[in-house]
């Protein structure tokens, strides 16, 4: 279980959000919506330990979740904006960091990206950049994902995919918490709308 009690944070000199609480229960998902500059990915970075809270506190499984970043971080998969993909490497050496060799044919075909395996990345799409970021989450381990715009450039049979990705995630008392505009495939999803 993933809980926040009271959190703040600041982006700069502004306070983005303050005494903002919610619970996640293994195979839960809540999306994050709200407008632009609302603090969803302020709160993603935040539970993903790259930002500092400013006031409240972060449990996962009844322990302060931020007291050993390095205990913190196994178990949390982040996608950002950012694809973080690696233009001078093909498609498959893209993800050679993050598992093994079968492992990452299966992620491939997970985000139907088999076919382009051997393809420098740089020739790749925006929504085949975004599909190979999404295929990390099959080779991670991680209980908790934190995805911030995840279908941002995909195409339906993408999003399809990804939803079975999700949910398969999730079957596994996975947590997933999104900041989204859009609709995502995550059926009976909490909502926090930050404002």
């Amino acid at each position: 279980m993933l809980e926040a009690d009271g959190l703040a944070a600041f982006r700069g000199e502004r306070l983005v959000f303050s005494g903002l609480s919610f619970r996640v229960a293994g195979g839960g998902a809540l999306l994050l919506t709200g407008p632009n500059g609302s603090g969803k990915s302020t709160l993603l970075r935040l539970i993903a330990g790259l930002v500092r809270a400013e006031a409240g506190r972060l449990v996962w499984q009844g322990q302060d979740a931020l007291a050993d970043l390095s205990e913190h971080a196994a178990r949390v998969a982040y996608l950002g904006h950012l694809d973080a993909v690696k233009p001078g490497l093909t498609v498959a050496e893209n993800l050679g960091v993050w598992g093994r060799r079968g492992a990452i044919a299966g992620a491939l075909a997970a985000v139907g990206l088999t076919p382009l395996a051997d393809l420098p990345a740089k020739m790749l799409s925006a929504g085949q950049r975004r599909r190979l970021a999404l295929a990390r989450l099959a080779l991670r381990p991680a209980p908790v994902w934190l995805l911030d715009e995840p279908t941002l450039g995909l195409d339906a049979a993408s999003v399809e995919r990804f939803g079975v990705m999700l949910a398969a995630h999730r079957a596994t008392g996975g947590v997933v918490l999104a900041a989204t505009h859009l609709p995502l495939p995550l059926p009976d999803a909490a909502e926090l709308a930050l404002v």
